[in-house]
């Protein structure tokens, strides 16, 4: 499937709206508080976007969603694309001065915001330029603003769509911050329907039968994509959960409440289940007939935990939220535990050294990538777009290398990797080694300088329940270490800690740890 397969004027409120020709009431959306049907969440989407336009929101302007997952968030963001607007999702773990930054750089005149995050956005309030509405999901706010249900409630349950062009952006994410300050990324209505079908019905196998579940909010764009978007979009089932995922319990009690087929997750949040002796014995998992990692690289020894605990495969892959969705990808009946699999079709990708000038198999390099579904730039941020997006290319900021199977390895972020002894040393492959030892939940490396200020690993480590730091727990992993990678590798210093700094989407932040 191409770009040019779709109309000129397309909206991707058809991912929605298609499916009311034949499976209307079909129940579409499943949550705690709410099960919608397709034609529900159609004449909901509808009242929205009646209520957006009285509000004077205009074709291209930004409206921000700030809330957990719920069935108000996802009617919301297709209320704000029908209408040719752009949706603003916004993590709903940031600070206040993080909240500021996204919607001064964004410019939301609208933000639609659940009442428990309200103290988030108190502080900055007043003092914002372009915000002038704010509509509180399931509470009220200040005086004068309108609380979602009776906003909508008079409003007709019919609306035309907005005819955008299919390049026309409808969507604009933040990037986590794993390196530091987050970027503004624009995605057109065509790159949903094209990443939906490149991977989520091409890879995935994904059908009308499935429902889908998962720990990546609907803010970020694994989310949005493997969680809303791509079930949609072959008539399949949603599942939300609203509480935090990243509680392990949380996900098994909705797993075995709503019974998806397929489970999205971080690799820290497999590690989590994997941690639970009683997973199996207390939930039931039989649902499920597939599960998908992506956000960092998934330890082998995480996939065959997984696997021998509950028979399923876990398909890993890469996407960022640059390209929109995954390019890289192991696949149902081709799986390389460890690896992040082949090219998705529909991509092409390449690993260059520093001149650009393509490496050998086996040799670590920068990820490129080129495909119909990747931003055009960074918002109001030139010079960054200038170092990623490279003609028709996308840096990604990832270390790879190829093996001679066609198979491909993550080595780190560029900005992770340590050169030791003028070697290139994966924190990634010291972290999945680490991981591998029976005592250790997760951990993370970084560089760090010794007392002749040269670069060396240190690893940081949360312990699994039942086991104590200590100096020869220490001694035990650098020798456990040592014996299972090349000497130069091994983590110099090791710091036990109670937890790791995390995203809200569960990826590590080594950036903060640096210090």
């Amino acid at each position: 499937m191409k770009a040019s397969d779709l109309p000129l004027n397309y909206n991707a409120v058809n991912i929605l709206e298609h499916n009311l020709t034949s499976r209307a009431d079909k129940v579409a959306l499943y949550t705690a508080e709410r099960e919608l049907t397709f034609r529900q969440v159609a004449d909901e989407v509808n009242q929205i976007g009646h209520a957006l336009k009285k509000l004077d929101v205009h074709v291209g302007e930004s409206v921000g969603i700030l809330s957990p997952d719920c069935a108000e968030w996802v009617t919301s963001f297709f209320g704000i694309v029908k209408i040719g607007a752009v949706s603003v999702g916004m993590n709903t773990l940031l600070k206040p001065h993080e909240l500021n930054y996204i919607l001064n750089d964004s410019k939301a005149r609208v933000l639609i915001v659940h009442a428990a995050l309200l103290p988030s956005i108190e502080s900055i309030r007043d003092s914002q330029e372009f915000l002038k509405h704010v509509v509180v999901i399931g509470g009220r706010g200040r005086e004068g603003d309108p609380v979602f249900k009776e906003w909508i409630k008079n409003e007709p349950a019919e609306l035309g769509v907005t005819p955008t062009h299919r390049d026309d952006f409808c969507s604009l994410n933040y990037s986590s911050g794993t390196t530091g300050e987050p970027k503004g990324i624009l995605h057109a209505h065509k790159d949903y329907p094209l990443t939906a079908q490149l991977w989520g019905a091409n890879v995935l196998g994904l059908k009308e039968s499935d429902r889908a579940f998962g720990a990546p909010r609907l803010f970020f764009t694994f989310g949005t994509g493997g969680v809303l978007i791509f079930p949609w979009y072959v008539g399949a089932s949603t599942v939300l959960m609203s509480a935090p995922p990243r509680i392990a319990a949380n996900m098994l009690e909705t797993i075995q409440r709503f019974k998806p087929t397929l489970l999205y997750n971080a690799p820290t949040g497999y590690a989590a289940m994997l941690a639970m002796e009683d997973l199996k014995e207390k939930y039931d998992l039989s649902s499920l007939r597939l599960c998908v990692s992506a956000g960092e690289s998934l330890p082998a020894s995480i996939w065959h935990g997984w696997k021998e605990r509950t028979g399923l495969d876990i398909i890993d892959g890469i996407g960022s939220t640059e390209n929109f969705h995954i390019f890289i990808s192991n696949r149902p009946g081709d799986i390389r535990p460890g690896s992040s699999g082949k090219p998705v079709p529909g991509y092409e990708v390449r690993i260059v050294d520093e001149a650009f000038n393509d490496v050998a198999d086996g040799e670590v390099g920068n990820l490129l990538v080129k495909g119909e579904t990747a931003s055009l730039s960074y918002l109001h941020q030139y010079e960054k777009s200038r170092k990623t997006f490279i003609g028709e290319w996308l840096f990604t900021g990832d270390k790879y290398y190829k093996d001679k199977d066609g198979y491909y390895w993550h080595a780190g972020r560029s900005d992770d990797m340590l050169k030791v002894g003028g070697i290139w040393v994966s924190p990634v492959e010291v972290e999945s080694t680490l991981i591998s030892h029976p005592a250790v939940l997760e951990s993370a490396v970084v560089g760090h300088p010794d007392a002749s200020n040269l670069i060396k690993p240190k690893a940081f480590v949360v312990l699994k329940d039942g086991h104590a730091p200590s100096d020869e727990l220490k001694n035990t992993l650098v020798e456990y270490c040592k014996e299972k990678m090349a000497e130069y590798k091994r983590p110099r210093w090791i710091e036990f800690v109670s937890e790791l700094p995390k995203t809200a989407t569960g990826k590590i932040q080594r950036f903060k740890l640096r210090g």
